[in-house]
């Protein structure tokens, strides 16, 4: 088991903002439009916001009109852990980091070509570091 799953919640809540610790560790989810990086296309890796683990490249982002970060793969295999989410009356597939356990939002099974991908992420369960390329 990682070492950041092994975090108290006291650690989490003094380390995020409770916005961020409501989606991150409560599995919340931010409302459409709203989030930091619906409408972001800048270069750069998307990090993990509680670890700092690199989840998804931004050259794999696109825009799927639903109102979140959307991307159709992950950066690397094993970075992203899928559980199966039956809340809210819905059957849907939870992604959360494979290193700490944030959740990350959803996967659903309608994204582009090359994956058929559509990783559905909350903005404030990442954070983009920006490619340096001014």
């Amino acid at each position: 088991m990682s070492e950041a799953k092994n975090h108290s919640e006291d650690y989490w809540r003094e380390k995020l903002s409770p916005e961020e610790y409501r989606v991150c560790r409560e599995k919340g989810t931010e409302p459409p439009f709203t989030g930091q990086y619906w409408n972001v296309f800048d270069d750069g890796i998307y990090r993990c916001r509680c670890c700092g683990e690199p989840l998804f490249d931004a050259d794999t982002k696109y825009d799927a009109g639903c109102g979140w970060p959307s991307f159709y793969q992950p950066i690397e295999e094993g970075k992203i852990e899928e559980v199966f989410d039956g809340s809210h009356g819905m059957r849907r597939t939870e992604v959360t980091c494979q290193n700490c356990g944030c959740h990350l939002g959803h996967v659903f099974p309608d994204g582009p070509e090359p994956t058929g991908l559509r990783y559905c992420i909350n903005s404030a369960s990442v954070e983009l570091e920006a490619d340096d390329q001014s």
